[in-house]
């Protein structure tokens, strides 16, 4: 097995010197990074969405690719297209940017779901179709998404099969009164370049391989299992809240929990899963898996009190 000649933390630690604050949606990026699966980012607009995406490209080397969604994308502006050469008589291929090892999505909701789903070969497979070809994707491979919650018009909603392809979705929220002191001082006084070279590609594919092999024991696999159940029969655990819930979680989400609790405890140099681990990686993986219904809107319910409280109706072992 290749050996990482760095550690997540002191990428982490290059992150949070172009990202004042935010720390939760740092660890959640490198989370993600590490459980090689995709990230959905959802806050209003100036919360560094887009710049915490790009520093963690350049903090790898990696190649980074941004794609601003808009109505009038098409799906061959994302994966590429084939183009005939008259003068060659023959078809040649030009690859999109989706061929990048992080691809930024900003504004995914603002593309029909034409376009939306160009991506969805992507994400699951890690390859991409056009024509009668099959081009694989670099490794390591990541889609970052970035979701305005404010602004809905102009917007679709997200198809469910591609939401289920985000391992994880993360609430951005505004910095307190210090950070954004700190933001004012570190960007509008002076340029801040970007941390590069903090870690490698292969210090990526390392610590992924090192999480495969991180330890998970049999009461939290358990454990995992009824976080994911409890969704789907709140009522029958005793928790009030089946009236607004239409539709509980996949088991992708079993697997998005246990993946994120082995990176989580990666993350912080263990070999072996904690139940706080789980019960610190639930909500990320839950809460864009679970549907609800309109009476969260018209009881005026927050679906993230809702997520807490399942998560919380279940003891951990």
């Amino acid at each position: 097995m290749t050996t990482a000649s760095t550690r997540p933390a002191q990428l982490i630690a290059a992150l949070q010197e172009t990202i004042v604050g935010q720390r939760s949606v740092v660890e959640a990026l490198v989370l993600g990074l590490i459980a090689n699966g995709h990230v959905l980012l959802e806050g209003p607009p100036g919360l560094a969405k887009t710049l915490a995406c790009r520093a963690l490209a350049a903090a790898l080397d990696g190649d980074f690719k941004r794609i601003q969604f808009t109505p009038d994308l098409l799906p061959s502006d994302i994966v590429g297209t084939r183009i005939f050469d008259q003068q060659a008589a023959s078809f040649s291929t030009t690859l999109g940017p989706i061929f990048a090892n992080v691809v930024l999505a900003d504004e995914i909701n603002r593309a029909p779901a034409k376009v939306q789903s160009a991506l969805l070969e992507a994400m699951q497979e890690r390859q991409v179709t056009i024509g009668p070809q099959t081009h694989p994707l670099p490794s390591p491979f990541i889609v970052m998404a970035t979701m305005n919650p404010l602004d809905a018009d102009g917007t679709y909603a997200l198809p469910l099969a591609q939401m289920d392809r985000f391992l994880l979705k993360v609430n951005v929220d505004y910095p307190n009164r210090e950070e954004e002191r700190s933001i004012l001082e570190r960007f509008a006084m002076h340029d801040t370049p970007f941390t590069r070279g903090a870690a490698t590609l292969s210090d990526v594919l390392a610590w992924q391989q090192e999480a495969h092999e991180i330890h998970l024991d049999a009461k939290l696999k358990n454990y995992i299992i009824e976080l994911v159940a409890v969704t789907r029969d709140p009522k029958g655990n005793g928790i009030a809240v089946d009236h607004l819930i239409e539709r509980g979680a996949s088991p992708r989400a079993t697997l998005a929990i246990a993946f994120l609790a082995r990176a989580k405890a990666l993350m912080d140099g263990r070999t072996y899963v904690l139940p706080d681990d789980v019960r610190a990686v639930a909500a990320l993986a839950l809460r864009h898996r679970v549907a609800f219904n309109y009476r969260v809107v018209t009881e005026n319910v927050n679906p993230e009190s809702v997520i807490a409280a399942l998560i919380a109706a279940v003891p951990a072992p």
